[in-house]
């Protein structure tokens, strides 16, 4: 019986409206249009205060589904709010050990991650654990997503060897429990891949990455966004690789599968058109990366409430295209409304409100939500260090890229971002006059960029243009000349003709051709 009649010929707040409401608004949700969505389940919830006792099974489902859409809304306060509500119903009405209650300590553990608490999700991810353990037999499925959400916790507190442990045993258990091209193997082998991606090891992550787009192609439809999610991935490595072409043809793939799968304004196609913008700013191509932030932002500001974290991030990406352009005052004025967006979102104090400060200038991250030794504590480190280098100020900034290091150099992390820290401190060391010791860390740098990144990858360059600065104020200009054309040949290879990295690299080669 359709909406219509049913509203005919049954009054507005008959119970057996509730759940046609309910599935209407599961469509909103899945359009990703959350405000249609939270005013049916909202309908559907009225009438079950109406027609249910307060602490029926049925009252705890309606609070968890308007939960569910405030978390999609980014309104994570108000999320929790209806999550408690439900998981007070199901604590009275349900045994100890019920899986519903296993769903309902899931679902606040994952409103915490969201708010970037993450010891608080840890605290019910293990909660909703114990009873999946206790309730089910060891190879459910339900299991392996238990362990799956606790990898991702550690994944986030920057604790990759747990991260990969946890991820392991919910692959385990897929494998047993699931046929070989079941979507859920898919997302095992994408959530390793992941974990190896934030690790710095590119090819393990590319290996897991197209072990799940694999089993993508083969389980489902050729536009389904899974699928689109996949091509984005693998174009994620790729990026990280410096191979902005191969990252732009797989974001591409993901954002036509995107267009035909979704409706013109879903949170996924800003996603889509974020991360292409991201690309074409890795190559210098400024005014592309705007077009397509812009079309992000536009698709953001219709489908997300005003204060969602999605449109700080969105100004503070065309605030830093901006300031890539040079256009510093558009700039401050993006990273400004970025910042607005935050205060309102998070409380100060927050990792994602942090998060907003570290755009702002790449110098201020939190350092209080985080483990003392995250590896994302020691790339603040050295931000802050570098800031220093650039205002002149060399002891403090040594002193920050030691804190970066002391970290680096003690736990598993990116080696891409411990080879920054000794590529700064070189450079710190360069201006300090101070050429020994820049030449070591430069060296350092160097070494591990050469062995994690192609050949042609313009970070490369970057480290060839230092160390050729560096053999010019030594008057080794055999050497300068030597990693000057490195980096002019990188440079013209990879980046446009107009990038701003390209240009420096000609000068410096000028000025050195010069003197010699």
């Amino acid at each position: 019986m359709s909406l219509k009649i049913k509203r005919k010929t049954l009054p507005e707040d008959h119970l057996s409206l509730a759940p046609t409401y309910n599935n209407i608004a599961s469509v909103y949700k899945d359009m990703g249009d959350y405000s249609k969505a939270l005013e049916f389940y909202e309908k559907s919830h009225k009438i079950d205060e109406k027609a249910l006792p307060p602490n029926h099974p049925s009252m705890a489902t309606s609070y968890n589904n308007i939960g569910l859409t405030y978390n999609n809304m980014g309104d994570y306060s108000k999320a929790l709010e209806f999550y408690q509500k439900s998981h007070k119903i199901y604590e009275k009405a349900l045994p100890p050990n019920h899986p519903n209650l296993a769903t309902s300590y899931n679902n606040i553990g994952l409103t915490y991650n969201n708010m970037g608490d993450y010891s608080k999700t840890l605290e019910f991810y293990e909660k909703s654990h114990k009873i999946c353990e206790k309730a089910l037999p060891p190879n459910h499925p339900d299991l392996a997503l238990s362990y799956n959400n606790i990898g991702l916790t550690y994944s986030n507190m920057g604790d990759y060897s747990k991260a990969l442990e946890f991820y392991q045993k919910s692959h385990q258990i897929c494998e047993k429990a699931l046929p070989p091209n079941h979507p859920d193997l898919a997302l095992s082998y994408n959530n390793i891949g992941a974990v190896y991606l934030d690790m710095g090891d590119y090819s393990s992550a590319l290996e897991f990455f197209e072990k799940s787009h694999k089993i993508y192609e083969k389980a489902l439809p050729p536009n389904h966004p899974d699928l689109a999610l996949s091509y984005n991935n693998i174009g994620q490595v790729y990026n990280n690789m410096g191979d902005y072409l191969k990252t732009l043809e797989f974001c591409e793939k993901s954002h036509q599968i995107y267009e035909k799968a979704l409706p013109p304004n879903h949170p996924s196609m800003a996603t889509s058109y974020n991360n292409i913008g991201q690309v074409y700013n890795n190559m210098g191509d400024y005014s592309k990366a705007l077009e397509f932030y812009e079309k992000s932002h536009k698709i953001y500001e219709k489908a997300l409430p005003p204060n969602h974290f999605a449109l700080a991030i969105s100004y503070n990406n065309i605030g830093q295209v901006y300031n890539n352009m040079g256009d510093y005052s558009k700039a401050l004025d993006y990273f400004e409304k970025g910042l607005e967006v935050t205060k309102k979102t998070f409380q100060e104090g927050s990792q994602a409100f942090a998060s907003t400060y570290s755009w702002f200038g790449r110098v201020y991250r939190n350092l209080k939500t985080l483990p003392e030794k995250h590896p994302y504590q020691a790339i603040t480190y050295s931000n802050v260090g570098d800031v220093h280098r650039l205002m002149g100020n060399y002891e403090k900034a040594l002193a920050f890229h030691q804190k970066a290091l002391n970290i680096q150099e003690n736990v598993q992390c990116n080696p891409l971002d411990c080879a920054l820290t000794y590529i700064n401190l070189g450079e710190t060391y360069r201006e300090m006059k101070d050429y020994s010791m820049a030449l070591v860390y430069f060296e350092k740098g160097l070494e591990i960029r050469e062995k994690k990144l192609p050949k042609s990858h313009p970070d490369l360059a970057v480290v060839y243009h230092n160390m050729a600065k560096l053999y010019l104020a030594t008057r080794k200009y055999s050497m300068t000349m030597k990693n000057i054309q490195q980096a002019v040949e990188i440079a013209k290879e990879k980046l446009p003709s107009t990038h701003p990295h390209l240009l420096e690299y000609k000068q410096t080669f000028e000025k050195i051709r010069k003197k010699m």
